[in-house]
């Protein structure tokens, strides 16, 4: 039986690293950091692509600074909206091939107060959502049944730049943090994501849209305090620090985020055909994998 075949564009993020790391072994897998292929350059995907002719691409690159895609719109769009679609007409010219494509809670406002489910109306607040939401439907208008989109959150790793380390670093710096209380969510190990992106990637029938994210709901003062928690029983902390609650409008930004971004699993997990992890869970686990490194480093 021939191995499936798979590029993964976007390879150095925190989604491309975890695919990497937890690929199954039978596959022939390509992986592509942006300094090997930058999406945005049409030509450079199609060859990217037609060189290798995979059977599935997996899309896990994206321009990802939200508050600096309100002056850098054109730069977001690049990334978000035509880098997809030059994937999904490089993806059009092989018989059968398929696109994954990773997007975002951001493409809904957040003014809900349930869980949005993958048919759900979008309404993206910021430059960063709206061309996520753009690439969405590049990706499915262009493919069509040989396209499916797994909208993510809160997503977080090990390495990387993202919520979990930039806490972990003030704390040890400051001693004390001040966090928003009233943006909730789900937060979201990269492990996880890449677990889901393998099932679609080995399931040729699954296309559409699916949400995917760890088990629970927090708000980012919620999360915080966790980091905080688990950190030092871990070690990783020399003591507990002072974890302050604020609200939006005490940390003004250039982006407006969604107040309410939780995404509704049930009908993904039911098709994918696995059950999400609780948000805590996958916490402790990252943070296992930050302690090795971190004490080398303190003894260097």
């Amino acid at each position: 039986m021939k191995a499936l075949k798979v590029l993964v564009a976007g390879a150095s993020g925190q989604v491309g690293r975890a695919l990497l790391e937890s690929a199954p072994a039978q596959l022939e897998l390509r992986a592509l950091a942006h300094g090997a292929l930058d999406i945005g350059d049409a030509a450079a995907v199609q060859a990217a692509v037609a060189g290798f002719a995979p059977d599935v691409v997996i899309n896990a690159a994206a321009y990802t600074a939200v508050d600096r895609a309100e002056a850098e719109a054109a730069q977001a769009a690049a990334v978000n909206e035509a880098g997809p679609r030059h994937l999904a007409r490089a993806v059009q010219a092989l018989p059968g091939a398929r696109l994954l494509h990773v997007s975002t809670d951001y493409v809904f406002d957040g003014r809900g107060s349930e869980p949005y489910a993958p048919d759900a109306p979008t309404q993206p607040l910021g430059v960063y959502g709206r061309t996520k939401l753009a690439g969405e439907r590049e990706v499915q208008g262009i493919l069509g049944k040989r396209a499916a989109v797994l909208r993510t959150a809160w997503v977080y790793a090990a390495e990387g730049r993202n919520f979990l380390l930039t806490m972990l670093r003030a704390m040890r710096e400051r001693g004390a943090v001040r966090v928003v209380s009233d943006q909730r969510g789900s937060p979201t190990a990269a492990a996880s994501v890449a677990r889901a992106l393998w099932v679609l990637a080995q399931r040729p029938e699954l296309d559409g849209v699916f949400h995917w994210t760890d088990w629970g709901v927090a708000s980012w003062y919620d999360f915080a305090c966790a980091i905080a928690e688990d950190a030092l029983a871990a070690g990783l902390l020399g003591q507990r620090p002072a974890v302050t609650p604020i609200s939006t409008a005490e940390y003004p930004t250039a982006a407006e985020r969604p107040h309410y971004s939780v995404l509704d699993m049930s009908a993904s997990a039911a098709r994918l055909g696995i059950e999400p992890v609780p948000w805590r869970t996958n916490l402790r686990a990252t943070l296992q994998q930050l302690r090795v490194p971190v004490r080398a480093a303190a003894h260097g």
